[in-house]
């Protein structure tokens, strides 16, 4: 009976009722290809994929922030103690050896020179 009523009911709607049924589905579906359009836009895909590629790079930097803080740590752990006063024990090896460096680069600059 529930399908007899659909009928009766579909077949009394007037010319006019189903010219606005019309034209509302012709509004939806033209707003539904304007928003297609502006998906597939080359200037939309071109800022999404750029988007996705800096959040990529943003995420790595941070990452590589986050290592490079960390081992900054581990090397100032290395040269202080407990309660951050410098250790002299490992700081005056560390600074001669950086000068050795220094003074062995500065002396094969020199041979190249002359």
């Amino acid at each position: 009976m529930g399908e007899a009523s659909t009928k009766d009911k579909a077949d009394t709607r007037t010319a006019a009722q189903i010219e606005a049924d019309i034209a509302r589905t012709r509004t939806k579906l033209a707003s539904t290809l304007d928003e297609l359009a502006v998906r597939v836009h080359p200037s939309t895909v071109a800022a999404q994929v750029k988007a996705k590629a800096v959040a990529s790079v943003e995420q790595k930097a941070g990452r590589a922030y986050v290592a490079a803080s960390g081992a900054v740590e581990k090397a100032k752990a290395q040269f202080t103690d407990e309660k951050g006063r410098p250790r002299k024990e490992r700081i005056v090896p560390a600074a001669l050896v950086g000068v050795g460096v220094v003074l062995l680069l500065a002396s094969a600059r020199k041979r190249r020179r002359g």
